[in-house]
């Protein structure tokens, strides 16, 4: 994978990593470098990922886990296209690291043409026609709400304010990435209290988009989940299979090759949000855990990222709060001879 120039999905052809607000933290074992909600200068200011929490690098013991896996941005794609070497994204996907999305926005079906809706950690959006809703159109910012951020030396808090009386929304939204002390533990904290008259009904997921020391994806990678995996929609018998509780790569994936199935074969309690992914060449592995169950899982992967994606049921009355975590665990693992 080529190393990316242009990094601003702003999209103005001059940015570069260093001209977006951002965050260091570090526990001594894991640095991390984020990007900061900005609406106006912001690394990611588009409409389908929540701005909080843009992990553009996470180093541990000399791997590092997160970072583009595109290599330019495009404003005229639709999420992403191929283009000779290039994987070129459009803004709205150009995000990266542990990227949340809340997938149904709300009140996008009662408004009609011109009128908004919700997107959660995004802000106030038009809908421009009857269209149905595409987490890849490109919707207008009507209001981003109201963005504070706290740092520490080891975490970082994000906090959006949001307030639209004419839709009946409201809500405060919190997200604290936190390094636990004295280990290579990272926890992304969530809080979504509901201010508004209006319940707030729709699930998140985390993409984990992982381009782990920018190694290609392919048979170096194994997925184990805590439970014996199923799948509606099996791999493509000359990419990958799944073996038990596992998901293994059958060669590297090049070109277009895409490998896209739901992680089926779970239960209704939290105990099943445990999946691990391990880079047995290299000698590193990454471990997720949620606090809630499982709504549904999907791995998305392509030559230059996998992401293994759990989904979260949210819902939250008005007055009420809801909480949930995820804690990543990063390792080491004896290599492959």
């Amino acid at each position: 994978m080529r190393s990316i120039l242009l990094l601003g999905l702003s999209f103005t052809g001059v940015g570069t990593a260093a001209d977006f607000p951002q965050a260091e933290i570090s526990n001594g074992q894991i640095r991390a470098k984020l990007y900061l909600p900005d609406a106006k200068d912001g690394f990611y200011k588009s409409t389908r990922f929540d701005w909080s929490g843009v992990i553009s690098s996470l180093v541990f013991g000399g791997h590092d886990y997160y970072g583009p896996w595109f290599t330019t941005g495009d404003p005229t794609v639709r999420d992403f296209v191929y283009r000779d070497a290039d994987i070129v994204v459009s803004p709205e996907s150009g995000s990266m690291g542990p990227a949340d999305e809340f997938q149904t926005p709300l009140g996008f079906d009662a408004a009609p043409a011109g009128g908004t809706f919700i997107k959660i950690g995004v802000g106030v959006l038009r809908r421009p026609d009857a269209a149905a809703y595409s987490a890849f159109a490109k919707y207008e910012l009507v209001n981003p709400g109201e963005w504070s951020i706290t740092k520490h030396a080891d975490s970082i808090e994000f906090t959006q304010v949001l307030d639209d009386s004419s839709l009946g929304y409201g809500y405060v939204y919190t997200k604290t990435v936190r390094l636990t002390p004295g280990k290579p533990e990272m926890t992304i904290g969530h809080s979504l209290k509901n201010t508004g008259r209006q319940a707030i009904r729709s699930n998140v997921y985390n993409h984990n988009f992982l381009v782990l020391d920018k190694t290609a994806t392919g048979p170096d990678y194994v997925i184990t989940m805590s439970y014996v995996v199923k799948t509606s929609r099996p791999p493509s018998k000359e990419l990958a299979e799944v073996t038990g509780r596992q998901i293994v790569y059958l060669k590297p994936l090049e070109g277009k090759d895409t490998v896209y199935m739901p992680v089926e074969g779970f239960g209704g309690s939290a105990k099943d949000y445990d999946i691990r992914v391990e880079n047995r060449r290299i000698g590193a592995g990454m471990r997720i855990m949620g606090d809630q169950p499982l709504a549904s899982v999907s791995l998305w992967s392509i030559r230059s990222v996998l992401a293994i994606e759990p989904f979260v049921a949210i819902q939250v009355d008005p007055g009420k709060d809801m909480v949930w975590k995820c804690t990543y665990t990063y390792y080491n693992v004896q290599k492959a001879n």
